[in-house]
């Protein structure tokens, strides 16, 4: 007698079940998919005991007659596709033909439903896949899916549910997420006969965005809008909104993912967001907003995964660098707007063919002093630099170069300090005294005047670390000096780098490292990378290296100590998609250590030309860290802290 037996079609259809139906939020996401295929412009969903005692689902689609309705009961019955070549250019929602048929056979599950042409609706009655009734009826036109008693007769399946709470938190983040798909369409959500969420016909997408996320505030464009007449099918766009990086999440699930209008779950989408905010998210914060994809359909394959909400891309790889490069470019974007609105948008008096360089000489004491000189705009700016002492002793220096080999020219270690803070400033009309003059107590009178580069009123300096302005929109605007300056120094290497090589300095005397085997293959390996850094490192026999020359911008940092920093991050190997974010972290730690610190007092002249530097820079609002450089606070908003009209 034959082992191998066919079982039977309700059973069959209880195995199904168990892939597709996984929870009370999977009915939802099933119906509201038949809906919107159906061409529904309201849906509500009604839903009592966290979705296992009812959920009901109403629409005015196009409806189905008796025959269509019977026929979506089976296994595989459906409208959508008709041939093999179909599944290769999938244009809606549900196509398998699969989910109803689940459903009615885990639930008590009633369906009615009028075409246009019809005077006359059908009704069919289910109970755990065995049909009951059918029979005609009066409704409007649509379609109404009434699923009750949910995993009744598999009660092995109700004891892994959630709680009520955990339920129907899920079933509400299916709708949400069909609502924003779908702005056109109004959604109307029920819980327990309480109305949780309505989403108006019509509304605008930032708003209905809005008010799903319980956030009011501005939004981060991300790329074009595009409806769904103008996508063709057969070329790539990304459209969004995305929270500024001060409102980014904690959670890891702040992005609403679609795809040619289908909610779907990807980390590669995820992780292109992210990098296109990498320096400008603090550590344990994420983006958060909605990110749709459009891409040609045959480049889309949904047919990997029972629910449909795990997708497999084509060319994934240039997908992602075109949804990072998209974000980074709607940043600087943005970083417009908050220009626009803080600093004054009108030329300054300087002539806009000549900025003025520092350069440093020598002062009585030997030591380098700056001072400013008219150079072409074009000329690439130098560091400013003041001369220190050279330490007696150095780590990673256990030997001096062999006397056979030639030494290097002595230069002295620069760093960067208050009093050579930036690498431009404003040239004056005539030596006219500076702002702030000291007193006999050495403290800085509050400046008066406005200064025409940046359209700021300077109100002074607080706790050495935060610069208070009045902005040109009549606001207050408070900058931290440190992560300004770290931000203006970050870009200024990354595009040296970019351009070629960082401008190094020699140094006195050569430090000596050990190098593990791993370390000297990381070093033959990023070679080129570590030149660029402005480091020049050779082989001193063994597994020794001699570095005799630094990054500039490195100050009195320990040079083994940075190199071998440098060489840890090159093995960490955290970057998936290639060097960028490895080289901008190192890039990062380099412009923290030379930036200006908390507790330096700065003079009217370097916050003047700080502040200049800002209101001419690409990215300025957040260090690459991702902590915030300003925190801008309108008139509007300091009236009503004091309870002005």
């Amino acid at each position: 007698m034959s082992k191998i037996r066919i079982l039977p079609e309700q059973l069959a259809n209880r195995i199904a079940a168990g892939e597709v139906v996984e929870r009370p939020a999977s009915v939802v996401k099933e119906l509201l998919e038949n809906s919107l295929d159906a061409g529904a412009s309201r849906i509500e969903i009604e839903i009592e005991g966290s979705g296992t005692r009812l959920i009901r689902v109403m629409d005015n689609g196009e409806g189905m007659d008796e025959d269509d309705m019977l026929l979506c009961l089976e296994r595989h019955g459906t409208s959508k596709i008709s041939s093999a070549q179909d599944l290769d250019t999938i244009n809606s929602l549900g196509f398998r033909g699969e989910a109803i048929p689940s459903i009615g056979s885990v639930s008590r599950m009633t369906i009615s439903s009028r075409t246009q042409d019809s005077a006359l609706g059908a009704r069919v009655v289910l109970d755990y896949g065995k049909m009951i009734k059918v029979h005609e009826i009066g409704c409007s036109r649509g379609t109404i899916f009434e699923i009750r008693n949910l995993f009744g007769n598999t009660p092995a399946r109700r004891k892994f549910l959630r709680t009520n709470r955990t339920e129907l938190s899920h079933i509400e983040e299916v709708v949400k997420n069909y609502a924003v798909a779908a702005p056109a369409i109004t959604f109307i959500l029920r819980i327990d006969e309480r109305e949780v969420l309505h989403c108006g016909e019509n509304q605008s997408l930032p708003d209905r965005l809005k008010a799903i996320m319980h956030y009011q505030g501005p939004f981060m464009e991300i790329g074009k809008a595009e409806n769904n007449n103008q996508h063709s099918g057969r070329t790539s766009s990304v459209h969004g909104y995305l929270l500024p990086p001060d409102a980014a999440v904690a959670g890891s699930a702040g992005i609403r993912l679609l795809v040619n209008g289908r909610a779907v779950r990807d980390r590669m989408i995820v992780h292109a967001v992210a990098e296109g905010l990498r320096n400008f998210l603090m550590k344990g914060r994420n983006p958060a907003g909605l990110i749709h994809l459009r891409l040609p359909l045959e480049d889309v394959d949904v047919n990997v995964h029972p629910t449909k909400q795990e997708i497999r891309l084509r060319n994934s790889q240039a997908i992602h660098q075109m949804i990072s490069q998209t974000v980074e470019e709607a940043m600087a974007e943005y970083q417009k707007k908050i220009q626009s609105t803080i600093f004054r948008t009108e030329p300054s008096h300087t002539s806009p063919q000549q900025e003025s360089t520092a350069q440093p000489t020598p002062d009585s004491s030997g030591q380098q002093t700056v001072r400013f000189h008219s150079t072409p705009k074009h000329t690439p700016e130098p560091f400013i630099t003041k001369a220190i002492p050279v330490p007696p002793s150095r780590p990673y220096q256990p030997e001096a170069p062999q006397a056979s080999e030639p030494s290097p020219r002595p230069q002295p270690v620069r760093k960067m300090d208050a009093q050579a803070l930036l690498q431009t400033a404003e040239p004056t009309a005539s030596a006219a005294p500076p702002i702030i003059q000291p007193t006999k107590k050495d403290q800085h009178p509050l400046p008066e005047a406005k200064v025409p580069c940046h359209g700021l009123k300077v109100i002074g300096q607080y706790d050495n670390l935060y610069i208070f302005c009045q902005s040109a929109d009549g606001g207050l605007l408070v900058v931290d000096q440190h992560a300004a300056h770290e931000r203006l120094l970050f870009e200024d290497l990354k595009k040296q780098f970019m351009q070629g090589q960082i401008a190094g300095q020699t140094l006195l005397f050569p430090a000596t490292v050990e190098l593990s085997i791993a370390q000297t293959e990381c070093v033959e390996h990023h070679a080129d990378e570590i030149k660029q850094m402005g480091f020049t490192v050779r082989e001193f026999g063994g597994n020794s290296f001699i570095i005799s020359s630094v990054p500039a911008m490195a100050g009195q940092c320990n040079p083994g100590e940075l190199f071998l920093d440098l060489l840890e991050r090159f093995e960490s190997g955290e970057d998936k998609n290639g060097k960028g974010s490895i080289l901008d972290d190192i890039l990062a730690s380099m412009a923290c250590k030379a930036a200006v610190k908390a507790g330096d007092t700065l003079h009217a002249r370097e916050i003047d030309a700080l502040l200049s530097r800002m209101a001419r820079a690409d990215l300025f609002s957040h260090c690459p860290h991702g902590r915030p450089v300003l925190k801008h606070f309108t008139s509007t908003e300091i009236k009503k802290w004091f309870h002005r009209p």
